[in-house]
């Protein structure tokens, strides 16, 4: 018997290829995996038209996740760089690429990444409708919105973010009460926008059940996308903020009951004593949903490291309760990223997942970090450089300040005191001044007398 979706599968008591592949990565039981699936608590996208997928699952009780966006801009649309960033992306360990294209050829470039690319494939259906119908955003009627939807389904996408809480009461809360900045999710801006001319309501919320028929025909995982997340740390857990996630906690429950997969998007920007709590709430009123979070940024003031600001937020939130991260890039804020801004933002997300998966307890999270701290206990910079979140930025900055001692750094020399302490160790004799060195020796005989005779500690 076949099954349209992976929670229908699930909840048969099917554990489907999939699911299986998992859990060999996760290193977990198949009906552990399956048992999840079917509470909604892991998601796993793979469109039925997807051959390429490699899958993945997305979960708080698994590895934390990454995501990256790339896509063209009306400024830069250039298609091959953004090939080029999704096989960087794949390359580094991203198990998710999201498009986010709104200029060129977008149809083309999309069915290109799911022909070839192994990664989850994320879209955004709305963005791509000003594109694909290519008219004034008011005149786009709501039966084409949905039409763009199901277009992105065939295409072989994994999941989709939908701004179904965007809804004409949202939309009346975000102009009663105010914010800082506003609406910064441009699906959100873009359907506050054509309700705002149309005097429509948002379709894809007025029409969710056919939205869940469209998902559960192609088994396409809806991210519901936070269109009221906040976009600095003044608007963070905010009336809109908080209203929208009730809205998205009520939909959680409809998909589900159509054994449609999803996915809960949230902030943003939020100051770093809230994250868990934001969390924490995500969790209880969506039910336990998987939370996939846009860094959260724990700071306004960093435009070109928000990369860094957005890993601290990461990392936190990945502890507390997200299971999906969406990287930042140092070009945050400032423009399109390169292929240079892609790396960066994927190696700091990286550290961000690991970091909150060893502070989750996950089965051998730590096993890397051992393996690590073994290979510089015996000094085996081979070893260490396999080891590496990225090998070749190791590599190359050892090779950078060549030590003259070569089993150590050029900051410590003979100074290493992992050195040192494996030589005591080992009853050899620990002997920091080179054989020939009796002039350093006696410079820093003087030294010490000059230091007792003057009274200065800082001359050592």
């Amino acid at each position: 018997m076949s099954y349209a979706t992976q929670m229908e599968a699930a909840r048969a008591g099917v554990v489907t290829p999939q699911m299986q592949a998992v859990a060999q990565k996760e290193g977990r039981d198949p009906a552990f995996i399956r048992d999840l699936v079917a509470r909604g608590r892991v998601a796993i996208p793979a469109n039925v038209h997807h051959a390429a997928l490699d899958p993945n699952g997305i979960g708080f009780e698994l590895r934390t996740k990454i995501n990256v966006n790339l896509g063209t801009s009306r400024d830069w649309s250039d298609l091959d760089m953004e090939m080029s960033k999704a096989r960087t992306a794949v390359a580094l360990g991203a198990e998710s690429i999201m498009d986010l294209s709104c200029c060129g050829d977008t149809r083309t470039f999309r069915r290109k990444l799911v022909a070839e690319c192994p990664a989850i494939i994320g879209t955004v259906p709305i963005y791509d409708a000003v594109v694909h119908y290519h008219k004034p955003l008011g005149t786009i009627t709501p039966q084409e919105w949905i039409d763009a939807l199901r277009m992105h389904a065939e295409d072989g996408v994994d999941f989709v973010t939908l701004h179904c809480a965007m809804n004409r009461e949202s939309a009346a809360r975000i102009k009663r009460t105010g914010r800082v900045m506003n609406v910064v999710s441009r699906g959100g801006a873009l359907m506050f926008a054509w309700m705002e001319m149309t005097g429509n309501e948002n379709p894809f919320y007025e029409r969710f059940d056919e939205v869940l028929d469209i998902c559960r025909a192609h088994d396409v995982t809806i991210s519901l996308g936070d269109s009221c997340r906040p976009g600095c740390l003044a608007d963070a857990g905010d009336e809109a903020q908080t209203a929208e996630l009730v809205t998205l906690g009520e939909l959680v429950t409809r998909a589900w009951e159509r054994d449609v997969q999803v996915i809960v998007e949230g902030p943003g920007h939020v100051p770093l004593d809230q994250v868990a709590a934001q969390m924490k709430l995500e969790q209880t009123v969506c039910h336990g949903a998987p939370f996939y979070v846009l860094g959260p940024l724990v700071t306004d003031v960093a435009p070109g490291y928000d990369h860094i600001t957005a890993a601290i937020g990461g990392a936190v939130a990945a502890t507390a309760g997200a299971s999906f991260l969406c990287y930042v890039t140092p070009a945050e804020h400032l423009r399109l990223p390169d292929e240079a801004d892609v790396r960066e933002g994927i190696i700091a997300f990286r550290i961000a997942a690991h970091a909150a998966d060893v502070a989750k307890g996950l089965p051998h999270a730590r096993d890397w970090d051992d393996r690590m701290a073994r290979a510089r206990q015996r000094l085996d910079w081979e070893a260490q450089f396999a080891e590496a979140i990225d090998p070749e930025k190791a590599r190359r900055y050892r090779a950078q300040a060549a030590p003259e001692e070569q089993q150590t750094c050029s900051m410590c020399g003979n100074f290493c005191s992992v050195k040192n302490m494996n030589d005591a160790l080992a009853g050899l004799e620990v002997n920091v001044i080179e054989a020939d060195g009796g002039a350093a020796a006696a410079g820093a005989d003087d030294v010490e007398r000059g230091d007792a005779a003057d009274g200065d500690p800082h001359r050592l």
